[in-house]
């Protein structure tokens, strides 16, 4: 990809699945790379792969929830590597989705947990990248979003909420910051063959989904990353304000 070669990327929430994927796919770019996740061990590990092959990474532990957390993770850019361009929002709490139903029975707890990590953390921390962004003269922020956020659904009426909302937040940041150089997008990821979803998943389910798909295949975390490498490279560079589904056109719009 044009332009990432000795860019400074975040990746927030990249100690597994999509989000270390994507990490290391920016790396091989040529791009460096802080990554944050709520396991400090986890980040360390991807960092630690990543410099292994020969690129630039360091891991570093943050809480969503927890705004000081987030501000070191973007300052770990800016002393780390000089500064930032561009950075991956990419996470959610899944521990409470099947929780998650519908919106007489959904209890709220769910969904205030919910909305403090999948929306509220998506806010904390383009607030806290913008400023970092401005002061390189621009770049990219790309969130993880999903089919939820524009596909109607009998549960999940929490998660659906939240990831709407960031599809909001995307294009306010678009519109507000676009002249001074701020791009901002998402990708909407299909049913994404991560460790945890291998493991999690019956064949039968994921049977489900191919069936559900225009694709021979399910979806790998290099699908997204790819993606997500797209948004931010030159070759994206006229892209901003966009919902990219990445699903084997499961959903097509």
């Amino acid at each position: 990809m044009r332009g990432l070669q000795d860019k400074v990327a975040i990746v927030a929430g990249g100690g597994s699945g999509i989000g270390a994927a994507t990490a290391r796919r920016l790396a091989e770019a040529g791009a460096r790379i802080v990554i944050g996740d709520l396991k400090p061990e986890a980040a360390d590990s991807v960092a630690a792969q990543i410099r292994e092959q020969g690129g630039r990474a360091i891991g570093i532990g943050f809480d969503v929830t927890d705004e000081p957390s987030v501000a070191r993770l973007v300052a770990a850019a800016v002393e780390g590597f000089g500064g930032l361009d561009a950075i991956h929002i990419n996470f959610a709490d899944l521990s409470i989705i099947f929780q998650d139903k519908d919106a007489l029975s959904t209890p709220l707890d769910v969904f205030d947990r919910t909305i403090a990590v999948d929306l509220r953390g998506h806010l904390v921390c383009t607030r806290h990248a913008v400023p970092a962004l401005l002061a390189r003269g621009g770049g990219s922020i790309v969130y993880t979003v999903s089919g939820a956020a524009f596909v109607g659904s009998a549960d999940y009426v929490c998660y659906s909420m939240a990831k709407a909302g960031i599809t909001a937040l995307m294009r306010h940041v678009a519109t507000r910051w676009g002249k001074d150089g701020i791009r901002a997008n998402a990708v909407a990821p299909g049913l994404v063959l991560t460790d945890a979803v291998r493991a999690g998943m019956s064949e039968a389910a994921k049977a489900q989904m191919l069936a559900m798909g225009r694709t021979p295949r399910l979806g790998q975390p290099q699908d997204i990353a790819g993606m997500v490498a797209l948004l931010m490279s030159e070759e994206g560079g006229w892209i901003t304000g966009q919902v990219v589904s990445v699903d084997g056109g499961a959903t097509m719009r």
